[in-house]
């Protein structure tokens, strides 16, 4: 399937209009199921159908109506367009107020029908990634973890839940972002030890000074100013987990006193002749390959390979693109819940945003790019500095989040034609509020009516 164009679904009884418009949609990039009756048709059409339906009104057996009203009941956000004859457009017009997406009477310019099937195209794609993401979403509230259905995720997934419980020291390599100290935590979680601490620790957070005392604990009196004894990281993890993150960034001296502790299990705190025996599972996370000389460093190889007993690879976001769609809804789910809004629908700017972007920051950059959309900001909105020369401030918050409220309800009436009671139900709001908003924010229904409309549609009230 080409990009931009779609799925179509095409009824014709007359065989010979169904070869020629085949042809006439397949050169426009579309991928057509061809049938030359309604029930063959309906074969095809499920609720995942992520097409569009073509149809003739009058056929015999079921007619082009008839089959809208199966299609409304299997998904009523299959997009319907039909082709009506010189009579049929009465019937077309009650159609379109029953949720038909558009008629197109014949004869008809083969460019009218492939602008409006690439409309209704894009309108059923935008509503299956919403459905989506409305599913992914719904997985937030279980706090799914490795959420994506890519090969290497599913395997990663299956390769934690095997060595959960097994007392071996894990190395995690992924670039920044890709969800290092998710896996470590998973491996806490889901092993025999989840019920002990799991204590964390950014090797390149810490300056040289603190990071041995926070790591090995001190006794009183050990050094200038230690007033009282101190539990390191280390021995406060034992019986659970220690999550070295960035362990590329540990200096070099303390590599040396981390190799001891995971080669005898035991420490003895500065200050102290005292050996203290541990019962050790550490996690070490690294954003560079520690297996190349030219990477590693000044980072020991014996302790590399003291580290290296299970090595764990999370793959960058850009080599699993497909789980991008279920990622955003499971952090559009997040973000509703912390800041307090609905979750945010998808519109073509932001989907395309998540198709085409690269996402350096992976997941991470993928998880803030959610909490901007849950807030009305879309990939465009980015706060930019103003200069001492600018005459105008940059927009509020306040003012971008009634921005993209406003466009919401745009689209509503675009896509109902005008029909305000079908605005308001789609949008889900009480209707006193709909027409504050219309007031406040000087839209008028009346200018998304079709103006060639015979019978426009009115405001229900």
């Amino acid at each position: 399937m080409n990009e931009g164009s779609g799925l179509v679904a095409l009824v014709e009884d007359d065989a010979d209009l169904l070869h020629a418009t085949t042809q006439l949609l397949e050169l426009a990039g579309f991928t057509v199921v061809a049938r030359e009756a309604a029930e063959p048709a309906l074969a095809v059409v499920d609720r995942d159908f992520d097409g569009v339906v073509l149809s003739d009104i009058r056929m015999p057996g079921m007619n082009g109506l008839q089959l809208f009203d199966r299609i409304k009941a299997i998904d009523p956000d299959i997009p319907v367009i039909l082709v009506t004859g010189h009579g049929d457009v009465d019937l077309a017009v009650a159609a379109l107020k029953d949720g038909v997406y558009d008629f197109i009477p014949k004869p008809y310019a083969g460019d009218r029908l492939v602008d409006t099937l690439r409309r209704a195209s894009e309108k059923r794609r935008l509503v299956m990634e919403n459905r989506r993401l409305r599913e992914a979403a719904a997985l937030a509230v279980d706090g799914l973890p490795l959420i994506g259905e890519a090969p290497a995720i599913r395997r990663l997934r299956e390769t934690l839940r095997q060595i959960a419980d097994m007392d071996v020291d894990v190395l995690v390599e992924g670039e920044t972002g890709t969800g290092k100290e998710v896996v470590a935590d998973l491996l806490h979680r889901w092993g025999r030890r989840h019920s002990k601490p799991f204590v964390a620790l950014n090797c390149g957070a810490l300056p040289e000074t603190v990071i041995e005392s926070e790591l090995f604990g001190h006794e009183a009196g050990a050094f200038t100013g230690a007033q009282r004894r101190r539990i390191g990281r280390v021995e406060h993890s034992s019986g659970g987990t220690l999550f070295l993150d960035e362990i590329e960034s540990m200096p070099p001296a303390l590599q040396v006193k981390l190799l001891r502790v995971l080669e005898t299990r035991s420490l003895t705190p500065l200050g102290s002749n005292e050996i203290r025996r541990l019962d050790l599972r550490v996690v070490a996370a690294t954003k560079v390959d520690l297996g190349r000389p030219d990477q590693r460093g000044d980072f020991r190889e014996d302790l590399y390979f003291r580290l290296n007993v299970v090595t764990l690879r999370i793959p960058p976001l850009r080599e699993r693109r497909g789980d991008i769609p279920m990622l955003f809804g499971h952090f559009l789910g997040k973000a509703a819940e912390r800041f307090g809004r609905p979750v945010a629908k998808v519109n073509a700017a932001v989907s395309d945003h998540l198709q085409s972007h690269a996402w350096p920051g992976n997941v991470r950059e993928l998880a803030h790019f959610a909490d901007r959309v849950t807030l009305g900001l879309g990939p465009d909105d980015e706060t930019k500095a103003v200069s001492p020369q600018s005459a105008e401030p940059a927009a509020s918050l306040p003012e971008r989040v009634g921005h993209y409220e406003a466009q919401l309800i745009r689209d509503a009436l675009r896509d109902h034609g005008g029909d305000v009671r079908s605005a308001i139900d789609a949008l889900g709001v009480p209707r006193k509020t709909f027409y504050d908003k219309l007031k406040r924010y000087g839209i008028a229904a009346s200018e998304f009516r079709n103006s060639g409309d015979p019978h426009p549609v009115r405001e229900q009230t």
